[in-house]
């Protein structure tokens, strides 16, 4: 199967934003709880445990990643059902993620969006955001999850040419 990638870094003033979105159908309410709700992020991305609240800590563990571990995440921002935006601790580093969703007539519009430093890592980190959006789609739809074989390393070369582009347009902005 042959996904095409949708993501696009961007150069920002703190570094670059890795930037997916997706129409996904359904009640911006119903797609809140989707990407909050553990029981309803198990099937797409991981499941969570703690007391919820913006400057709260939960535990996170990923349902679909090598391994069973935790990671820790604090709640940065919560304002249903529009924007949750997390900043995550573990093995990997600090993560800096966001969900913006609106309502788009019957159907919601999802902007997830990574903050980082710099590009390290995008070919890697760009494609498994797809997978899990569309992981997010496939749980929704009851439809199978895809396979992340058909995402990398397939889009690692798009995603590797989207951050030196993004590096080139911060390098010029810098002169």
């Amino acid at each position: 199967m042959t996904v095409v990638p949708t993501g696009k870094i961007l150069s920002t003033p703190d570094g670059v934003d890795i930037v997916l979105t997706r129409l996904i159908r359904g009640a911006i309410e119903d797609v809140w709880a989707s990407v909050t709700e553990s029981e309803r992020t198990a099937r797409w991305f991981g499941r969570w445990e703690g007391d919820a609240g913006p400057g709260a800590m939960i535990r996170l563990q990923m349902a679909f990643e090598e391994g069973d571990s935790w990671t820790d995440v604090r709640i940065d921002s919560c304002e249903p059902p529009n924007h949750l935006a997390v900043t995550t601790t573990g093995e990997a580093g600090g993560w800096h993620l966001e969900i913006h969703l609106e309502a788009k007539g019957a159907d919601t519009a999802l902007t997830f969006t990574q903050h980082r430093e710099n590009t390290d890592g995008a070919g890697e980190i760009g494609p498994g955001w797809e997978y899990y959006l569309d992981n997010l789609l496939a749980s929704r739809e009851g439809s199978p999850l895809p396979d992340f074989g058909d995402y990398y390393p397939s889009m690692q070369g798009y995603y590797e040419g989207q951050a030196a582009a993004a590096s080139a347009d911060g390098q010029n902005r810098g002169k």
